[in-house]
């Protein structure tokens, strides 16, 4: 006996134990036979009645007709068959359940998708009534991933599969790959896969096997494994190995790296990266991470016993005389509160050519001015207008130019600033800024000038006199700390006529302890510098008062937009400053006097200095702003030194202030020019003019655009010659980058960095006793890449300088980089030029 009953779509099918609810239909209808025109009631009623089982979960069905055939013991659905169940849903063009198995069969563009968002697809699926297990055809499955904050698509896919217990997909003859199918010819072999006997998919251990694999790129097989494993791509940390790295060296010898990664549990891991070499034996390395409630740290550490240390040099210029060699590195942040912070970056080693020698990744380390591991141990807090910060350093040298001796220990360094409204008349803006410095320094460094000629130990910069003419001080020697703090206020008040008046008022004190061991390292050198106010405690205090005047003026531009025109005229009164070359300077070094210092009230660019003496400071700006995104702003200004002592005619012990384009009475025109024609492109450009016959003191120029498929910059700069401050020629430069995108997936890229000012020091003329100006390629790189939804690949050449200190050799190195998304990632980096003894290792 067959009964068809045509169902509206979203009946709902109970509470039942298993997902196909017409057991318990079929069950009530094999005792009865009611006509048709009672079918539908008769299902409501059953289904409400017995359709229930003991997991609570609900089955909803959607289909076009309902058979149920007495005499096979089947239920069937038909026409765009949808089933739900526990999260996962069932489509096809019909579904039959079999009572007599307990099987399910579903036929015809079936489809199978899970909690997950997984969706399994296949010309015929068999499966228990949970869904849980059975047998598919022509099986493929599609799962989206999320990695390193981008959606990745795997799919696998098989001729036919077995799904076990809900928990493990066997897939026989299986593919997998992450790469998109070609949208021309969906036939074609993607980009790469993997083919194996058998894949076996386990959700329980979150891990994919495979067994007699093959990886083909393109179609065509490169790479064969009898076996292997590779976690789950929703997977983001698992205990396994990662992909191995090798070594080639001529002080290393030949070796491997295979990193062994420990997923200790969700908050912590540890990760081994054993590696053997040839010619030195066993590096060991290690690196711990933990994550708790508050923060994170981490810890890394390597190390090794020499096999051969006569691969490398004699000390200074090398680490010849030691058999351990190794590194210690911490880093760690903390939240105490949604405001308050603190951490710590800590890197300790045996000696300053570990790194670069072994290659060991270090995330401490700093190649601004020179190679150097920076440590620090901090506590932040911030608020609304407040901010505290504090600090200790330790600077580790890594260059043989550097010597440990001329670093400063900073114990510690603090700075605190605080804004608030100023009080009822005052109105405008209080602000309170405090700084604590406190250092020590075994030897003082020195540099003489002009040109730097003596050497300490043939290799660190001194003096052969010690005498202000002759000699700046880098770094004084001994220990020192000072204490600054100053209150200022200002409040902006704007006329009828649209004027700005912003009158502000300033107070500072300083005050310094020094203790310098002139018995240490020519320590006794910073005496006959800076007097004998080098040791015991000096005081500082400055005050002042100013305006500052803007006029904008708004007007049309016609078609290309709207411009504004806006002079500006500030002056500051205060006392000359007091003590100058007598103190040190260790946070002030850096006074570059452009468009961005010209409105200060004080042009130093630390605490150690500050600017005294009446000055007027003026300027005009205009700024065009038109359709398209078009942009334009010029700044042109002067500063007037008008009474007092001249603070940037006072060199201190470092000359800071001299040659700078402010130590007379008119300084050196400043000007910048920003055009933004359109969105994507930019000029910039900035500039300082002598005052007399505006010869062009200082130069900088950037520009950075797109066209089309083109992203290109360059960077020039010209900087006139300060024989006063150690730099008695010009340097001059450019810089050069760019990206060409040939496709959608494939580019290309490339950088240049020349030294116009390069000088051939073996080639002296009567006019530079350096040499003749030689321009010459001091860096340059190329490379070559492929980008797209499931694969990078990479391949970069580039030629550096070992060092910023002139080292006349590059580092020359080739770098190879493949990933393979979700499934892992392989580089290989080859130094192609010999080693000098700057790297510290014997030719």
């Amino acid at each position: 006996m067959v009964l068809r009953e045509s169902l509206p779509k979203g009946v709902g099918m109970g509470r039942v134990a298993r997902i196909v609810a017409g057991l318990a239909v079929a069950t009530a209808l094999s005792t009865m036979v009611v006509p048709l025109p009672a079918a539908a009631q008769t299902l409501n009623d059953t289904l409400a009645a017995r359709a229930r089982g003991n997991d609570g979960a609900r089955l909803l069905l959607e289909a076009k007709e309902l058979v149920y055939d007495n005499d096979r013991n089947t239920v069937s659905a038909r026409g765009d068959v949808e089933m739900n169940y526990q999260g996962r849903t069932l489509q096809a063009d019909s579904v039959t359940y079999d009572r007599n198995t307990g099987r399910v069969f579903a036929q015809g563009n079936a489809r199978l998708t899970e909690a997950d968002g997984t969706v399994a697809t296949g010309d015929r699926f068999e499966l228990t009534d949970d869904f849980k297990a059975g047998f598919i055809d022509q099986l493929r499955v599609e799962q989206t991933v999320e990695e390193r904050g981008v959606k990745v698509r795997t799919r696998f896919a098989a001729p036919r599969a077995e799904r076990i217990a809900g928990e493990t997909t066997v897939f026989e003859r299986g593919t997998y790959t992450a790469c998109e199918p070609c949208a021309k010819d969906p036939t074609r072999p993607p980009l790469w896969q993997v083919k194996a006997a058998r894949i076996i998919h386990n959700n329980t251990e979150r891990t994919i096997y495979y067994e007699n694999a093959t990886l083909e790129f393109a179609g065509v097989p490169v790479a064969y494994l009898p076996y292997f494993s590779s976690p789950d791509p929703t997977v983001k940390r698992k205990t396994g190995f990662l992909t191995p790295t090798y070594v080639a060296s001529t002080a290393l010898g030949f070796g491997v790296s295979i990193p062994y990664f420990i997923a200790l549990a969700p908050n912590y891991d540890l990760t081994l990266r054993p590696t053997f070499l040839s010619r030195q034996g066993f590096l060991g390395q290690a690196e711990w991470r933990h994550r708790l409630e508050t923060g994170s740290y981490s810890i890394r550490a390597a190390g090794i016993i020499q096999a051969d240390p006569g691969a490398f040099l004699a000390p200074p210029f090398g680490a010849r005389d030691k058999d351990f060699r190794g590194s210690i590195e911490t880093t760690g942040r903390f939240h105490i509160n949604e405001r308050w912070q603190f951490g710590w970056n800590l890197t300790m080693l045996t000696d300053k050519w570990f790194l670069q020698n072994y290659n060991v990744r270090n995330g401490n380390l700093s190649t601004l001015y020179q190679r150097e591991a920076i440590s620090t141990a901090f506590l932040t807090g911030q608020g609304d207008r407040s901010w505290f910060d504090l600090r200790a350093y330790y600077f580790l040298p890594l260059t043989n130019s550097d010597w440990q001796r001329h670093q400063p220990v900073v114990h510690p360094l603090l700075d605190y600033d605080r804004r608030f409204n100023g009080p009822a008349p005052l109105g405008g803006e209080v602000r309170l800024e405090a700084n604590l410095t406190s250092f020590s320094r075994d030897a003082a460094h020195f540099q003489e000038i002009p040109g730097q000629t003596s050497r300490l130990f043939g290799i660190y910069d001194t003096c052969a006199v010690f005498s202000r003419d002759t000699c700046l001080v880098r770094g004084i020697g001994g220990s020192a700390t000072r204490l600054s703090a100053q209150a200022s206020w200002r409040r902006t008040l704007i006329d009828e006529a649209g004027q700005a008046w912003t009158p502000f008022t300033f107070a500072r004190v300083d005050g310094f302890w020094l203790d310098v061991d002139t018995a240490r390292h020519q320590n006794y050198g910073i005496t006959s510098i800076m007097g004998r106010e080098a040791d015991g405690f000096n005081g500082r205090a400055m005050g002042g008062a100013g305006v500052e005047y803007r006029f904008p003026l708004v007007a049309s531009a016609g078609g290309w937009g709207t411009q504004l025109v806006e002079p500006i005229v500030q002056v500051v009164a205060r006392p000359g400053e007091t003590r100058v070359g007598r103190l040190p300077n260790e946070d002030a070094q850096s006074l570059v006097f452009d468009d961005t210092n010209l409105f200060e009230w004080d042009k130093f660019s630390g605490w150690d200095r500050v600017e005294g003496g009446v000055r007027t400071n003026y300027g005009l700006q205009y700024t065009l702003t038109g359709a398209g995104g078009f942009h334009a702003n010029a700044l042109f200004g002067q500063s007037l030194h008008l009474a007092g002592r001249n603070s940037f005619a006072s060199g201190d012990i470092l000359n800071v202030g001299l040659d700078s384009g402010l130590e007379d009475r008119r300084s050196d025109y400043v000007g910048r020019l920003l055009v933004q024609p359109w969105a994507g492109v930019s000029l910039q450009t900035r500039a300082r003019f002598d005052k007399d016959n505006f010869a062009l003191n200082r130069f900088e120029a950037s520009f950075q655009g797109r066209f089309g498929a083109v992203t290109t910059g360059l960077t020039y700069a010209r900087y006139g010659a300060q024989p006063l401050l150690g730099h008695e020629e010009r340097r001059e430069g450019v810089v050069g980058r760019a990206r060409l995108d040939v496709t959608p997936n494939w580019f290309l890229s490339g950088s240049v960095t020349v030294d116009l000012d390069h000088y051939m020091r073996n080639r002296p003329t009567p006019i530079s006793p350096l040499g003749r100006r030689d321009p010459s390629i001091s860096g340059f790189a190329v490379g070559a890449g492929y980008r797209d939804e499931c694969t990078t690949f990479e391949i970069a050449y580039s030629s550096v300088p070992r060092e910023f200190s002139g080292a006349k050799d590059n580092a020359q190195t080739i770098l190879l980089r493949l990933e393979l998304r979700t499934l892992g990632q392989a580089s290989v980096s080859q130094n192609l030029a010999g080693a000098t003894s700057q790297d510290g290792i014997a030719p």
